[in-house]
């Protein structure tokens, strides 16, 4: 009996951990704008770090636990480390490439609506990096929860959260659609744990004030919550 309540108060301290304190080591660290690459052109910053994030490569980073191997399968389709291989885009790459590890679970916290994006590759590398290549238009429908729908979110692990935008201008700065504008961790403490541009840092907040301050831009809409499997 000791023996089992010793294992069950294990599983639980792990999971609390596991849960809670995902991406603590990093708290602190710079914020940096896309701080990893191939290290190659035409990105040559380094493929890990562990100094400075922008809010994508610490959720990746923290996901991955710092193992260069898991952080590569995150951040590539296939893990084939390249640059357009890369899974630039959250919503056409990101969630779709690795469905084996992330979940969209938003319906099981709210009313959920969907967002209809397009995401045109081909035009964002031409753009943004002059790079030609053959990338079709893709029609991606994220479900999420809008600000007007939101209620408090009691999550018992971790879960990722996606804040979700809708501005048509977008297409002519980056010459597509964007419906991801940022990333952190939902953390079962009710805080946000992000890298922060505007604090310059990985930081824990609180999400429903965090959450309050950005609706009051009506491009941001809401967010999507998912679940690491």
């Amino acid at each position: 009996m000791i023996k089992n309540s010793f294992i069950f108060a294990l599983f639980l301290c792990l999971s609390a951990c596991s849960a809670g304190y995902i991406g603590e080591q990093y708290l602190g660290a710079k914020y940096v704008s896309d701080p990893l690459g191939e290290e190659q052109e035409p990105d040559t910053d380094p493929i890990i770090r562990f100094d400075a994030f922008d809010c994508v490569t610490f959720v990746e980073t923290s996901v991955a636990n710092g193992d260069k191997d898991k952080l590569v399968q995150i951040r590539y389709k296939n893990g084939d480390i390249d640059f357009l291989n890369r899974n630039h885009f959250t919503e056409s790459d990101w969630l779709q490439n690795n469905t084996n590890m992330f979940e969209n679970v938003s319906n099981q916290y709210g009313k959920t609506k969907i967002r209809h994006a397009v995401i045109d590759k081909k035009a964002w590398f031409k753009k943004k990096h002059n790079i030609n290549t053959k990338f079709k238009k893709q029609n991606i429908d994220l479900e999420y929860i809008s600000y007007s729908d939101l209620q408090t979110i009691k999550n018992t692990e971790t879960l990722i959260v996606l804040f979700i935008y809708d501005n048509p201008k977008i297409y002519d700065k980056i010459g597509t659609d964007l419906a991801v504008i940022h990333v952190g961790f939902l953390l079962p403490n009710g805080k946000l744990r992000h890298a922060s541009s505007q604090q310059g840092r990985v930081i824990d907040v609180d999400f429903i004030e965090y959450v309050n301050k950005r609706k009051q831009n009506k491009n941001n809409i809401g967010i999507s919550l998912v679940k690491i499997k």
